[in-house]
C-alpha cells in the first residue's frame, strides 16, 4: 500500500513545493533591478554555505551541531527519498544511505526539541515551537517507510493500518519540509536563504572578504527612487535577504538600541519588510517586539508607504532612528542579512523625499550644507586648535609621505588633545606628514547615516577635488567614521586611497623602532573597540598590539572585538538621540567597570565623547595616542617639524605601514 500512497504524497508535495516557489520568486521581483552572477552565484553556494555562513553559525557551538545533523540530513535525504519513494529506485546505493541521512536529521530534531523545551527569549516562539516535532515526523517516518526498501523488515510487515499511519506521518514532515519552504512557516529560510547566499547584495563578503560601505545613490537619474519609501523601493535581492530570516534572534542579542529599551528590534525590522513583502500585518509574529510598541498594529504591502505621516504604517519612524549602524545585527546573523542597508535606505526616504529628519538632525545637516561641518562652527577656525604646532600644509608642500586628516575632532577640545599627542609622535617618528587646514571638510559619514545622500555627495566630491591637487603615500586618520568613508565610500565616487587609521599607524611605528618609549607605568588597561574600525574593518589586533608593546597588562571586556557593544556614538544615533530605558554608552561604562581598569582606551573621538558623558564615575578614558605619546622618552621628542628618518631621509609611508 505504501508503495502507492508514497509516490502520490512525493510528487504532490513537489508539486506544491514548486508552485510555492515560483509565486514567492514573483513577490521577490516586484524589487527594484539589481545585477547579479547567476551562473556563478549558483555555483558558489555550497562554499558559502558549508564555509561562510557555516563560520557564523559555529559561534554557537549548540546550534551549529545542531544545524549539520537537521540541515545536512535533510539535504541529503531529501534527493534521495524523491528518488526512492517517489521513483521507485530501492537500490541498497540509495536506501542505506537514506537510513542514515534520516537517522541524522532525527537526532539533530532531538537537539531542537531540547533548544525548544525552554528557548531563550530572544528565539521566535508560536508556529517554531511545532519544528521539532514536524523534523521528527519527516525524519522517522521517511526512515521507517525505508525499512523494507532497504530488505530491513518485510515489505508486507503491520497491514494497511500501519501503512496509513506512516503515510499520514510522512505527509505531515513533507507538509513543513516541502511546503513549509516555499508557502511560508518555519521552513521558509531554508528556500530563501540558499538563493539569498546566491544572489547576495554584498557578495564581497564571501571569501573571506569585507564589504561595509554604503551602496551610492544614483542622483541623476530622476526616475530612480530616492531611498526604500515602499517595500517595492528595495532592490530585488535584498526583498529575498528578508524572506531569509530564520528568526534566531541573535541580531535582538547584540543590538545596543534593543538594550537600550529603544523601538527598534532588528529581527522584528526585517519581519516587518517580510510583511510588507507579503502583504498583511504583523498579528502572527511571535517574537520579541520593538520595545514599547505592541504587536498586531502595523501592516504593510509592497506599494504601500512603509513609513506613514498619520496613522499606523508597517514601522515607526523612531524604530530607524534608533539604529546606531554599528553592523552588530550583521555580523551576528548566521543568513548574512543586511540591516543596515535597509534602514539607511528608508532614512534616506525619510530625509530626501519626507523632508522630515527628526530633532537635531535638520539643524546638523543644514550646518554641514552651509559651514562644511556638523556644528556650525565657522569653516576658517578648523586649524586654531594647532596655532602653536606650525603644521605643514599641503598646500605649501605640495607633496607629502602622510596627509594628516584631522576631521571634525578639530572643533572639540576633547578631541583635540589626542591630535595634539598624534602630532607629537608623528614628530618623534620623524614621519613626512602634511595636512590641508581649512581646504578640508567633513567627511560626509554623518550626513550619509542621517540619508541626506545629496549633501554627502557634495563634501565628498569637494574633498576628492582638492585632494586631487596633491600628492601624498596614504591618509591618515584618528576617526574611525572619516577612515571608513575614506577608505570604502568614497571610491565609488572616484576617490581612491591608502587610508590608515591611526592605530594601525602606530602600531608599525612602534614595531619598526621608530619610537623611542619607555613602558607604561600605570595599572591594567582595557580597549573599547569601535564599531567603525572593528566591525567595518575588521581591524581588532592593531590596538591591542599598541598597548601591548607599551607594556600595559590588558584586559577584555565580556563583549570585545567582533561582539563589542557599541558606544552609541555611531550612525547620527546621538544627534536624534531616541529616548530609552537607558542610555546605550551607560551600559558599555558598566561593561568597562566590571573589568576592575582604571584606564580604557578607545580610538575615535565619538567613542570618547560619549562614553565621558556617563555621568557616574568610571575609569578614565584615553585615545591610544595619548597613551603612546605619554610613553614618549622625552629625548626623542622634537620641538619642529623632523620629516627626516634617522638616516636623513623621508621616512616612506609604505616602509613604515608594509604590514599595516
Amino acid at each position: 500500500m505504501l508503495e502507492i500512497i508514497l509516490p502520490m504524497l512525493m510528487f504532490t508535495a513537489l508539486v506544491l513545493a514548486i508552485i510555492g516557489a515560483a509565486r514567492r520568486v514573483i513577490l521577490w521581483r516586484q524589487g527594484r533591478p539589481s545585477d547579479v552572477g547567476f551562473f556563478s552565484g549558483l555555483a558558489a553556494v555550497p562554499r558559502r554555505y558549508l564555509v561562510d555562513l557555516h563560520h557564523v553559525v559555529e559561534r554557537d557551538k549548540y546550534i551549529s551541531r545542531t544545524h549539520v545533523a537537521t540541515a545536512g540530513g535533510f539535504a541529503l535525504a531529501a534527493p534521495i527519498a524523491i528518488a526512492v519513494h517517489g521513483l521507485g529506485l530501492s537500490s541498497a546505493w540509495l536506501t542505506w544511505p537514506l537510513l542514515a541521512a534520516t537517522l541524522c536529521m532525527f537526532v539533530g530534531s532531538l537537539f531542537v526539541a531540547l533548544r525548544r523545551r525552554n528557548p531563550p527569549a530572544r528565539l521566535s516562539k508560536g508556529p517554531w515551537m511545532r519544528l521539532p516535532k514536524s523534523l521528527v515526523a519527516f525524519s522517522l517516518g521517511v526512515f521507517v517507510v525505508t525499512l523494507p526498501a532497504a530488505g530491513v523488515v518485510p515489505a508486507a510487515i503491520g497491514g494497511w493500518v500501519l501503512a496509513v499511519l506512516l503515510a499520514a506521518v510522512v505527509a505531515w514532515g513533507l507538509a513543513e519540509m516541502f511546503l513549509g519552504m516555499t508557502w511560508g512557516g518555519p521552513m521558509k529560510h531554508a528556500f530563501a536563504g540558499v538563493l539569498h547566499l546566491a544572489f547576495h547584495r554584498r557578495p564581497e563578503r564571501f571569501g573571506g572578504g569585507r564589504s561595509t560601505g554604503l551602496k551610492a545613490l544614483d542622483l541623476a537619474d530622476p526616475q530612480a527612487p530616492l531611498g526604500a519609501g515602499k517595500p517595492a523601493d528595495f532592490t530585488w535581492n535584498q526583498l529575498l535577504g528578508f524572506d531569509a530570516c530564520v528568526q534566531c534572534g541573535r541580531c535582538e542579542a547584540v543590538c545596543p538600541a534593543f538594550a537600550a529599551g529603544q523601538p527598534l528590534n532588528p529581527k522584528k525590522l526585517i519581519q516587518d519588510m517580510v510583511v510588507g513583502l507579503a502583504g498583511g500585518s504583523d498579528a502572527g509574529y511571535h517574537g520579541s517586539p520593538h520595545p514599547g510598541e505592541p504587536v498586531g498594529e502595523h501592516h504593510g504591502a509592497l506599494d504601500e508607504p512603509i513609513i506613514a505621516r498619520a496613522g499606523k504604517a508597517l514601522i515607526n519612524a523612531e524604530t530607524l532612528w534608533s539604529c546606531t549602524t554599528c553592523r552588530a545585527c550583521v555580523e551576528e546573523c548566521p543568513m548574512m542579512i543586511e540591516h543596515v542597508d535597509a534602514i539607511v535606505d528608508m532614512r534616506r526616504h525619510i530625509t530626501l523625499e519626507l523632508g522630515a529628519t527628526p530633532r537635531r538632525g535638520v539643524e546638523v545637516i543644514e550646518n554641514l550644507i552651509a559651514t562644511d561641518n556638523p556644528n556650525g562652527f565657522a569653516p576658517d577656525s578648523r586649524m586654531h586648535w594647532a596655532a602653536d604646532l606650525n603644521l605643514p600644509l599641503m598646500a605649501d608642500v605640495r607633496d607629502a609621505a602622510v596627509l594628516l586628516w584631522i576631521g571634525d575632532g578639530a572643533f572639540d577640545q576633547r578631541n583635540q588633545r589626542t591630535l595634539r599627542a598624534l602630532v607629537r609622535i608623528l614628530r618623534a617618528a620623524d614621519v613626512d606628514f602634511a595636512v590641508l587646514g581649512n581646504d578640508e571638510r567633513d567627511s560626509g559619514d554623518l550626513a550619509r547615516r542621517l540619508g541626506d545622500e545629496a549633501t554627502f555627495q557634495s563634501l565628498a566630491r569637494r574633498n576628492i577635488a582638492t585632494l586631487s591637487q596633491y600628492g601624498f603615500g596614504c591618509i591618515l586618520t584618528c576617526d574611525p567614521h572619516s577612515f571608513h568613508v575614506l577608505k570604502n565610500e568614497y571610491p565609488e565616487l572616484g576617490g581612491r586611497y591608502q587610508v590608515y587609521h591611526h592605530s594601525g599607524y602606530l602600531a608599525e611605528l612602534l614595531a619598526k623602532g621608530y619610537l623611542a618609549i619607555s613602558p607604561w607605568k600605570g595599572d591594567k588597561v582595557t580597549y573599547h573597540d569601535p564599531c567603525y574600525l572593528g566591525r567595518y574593518n575588521g581591524e581588532y589586533e592593531a590596538p591591542r598590539n599598541v598597548l601591548k608593546a607599551l607594556g600595559m597588562e590588558l584586559v577584555e571586556m565580556h563583549r570585545s572585538g567582533s561582539r563589542s557593544r557599541c558606544c552609541g556614538g555611531g550612525g547620527g544615533a546621538a544627534t536624534i538621540d531616541v529616548p530609552g530605558k537607558r542610555r546605550i554608552p551607560d551600559m558599555r561604562m558598566d561593561d568597562i567597570r566590571e573589568t576592575g581598569v582604571s584606564v580604557v582606551a578607545v580610538g575615535c573621538p565619538q567613542c570618547t565623547a560619549m562614553l565621558e558623558g556617563v555621568v557616574e564615575p568610571g575609569p578614565e578614558v584615553r585615545d591610544i595616542a595619548e597613551l603612546v605619546a605619554d610613553c614618549l622618552v622625552p629625548s626623542a621628542q622634537k620641538d619642529q617639524s623632523g620629516r627626516k628618518d634617522k638616516a636623513g631621509q623621508p621616512v616612506p609611508a609604505g616602509e613604515v605601514l608594509a604590514d599595516a
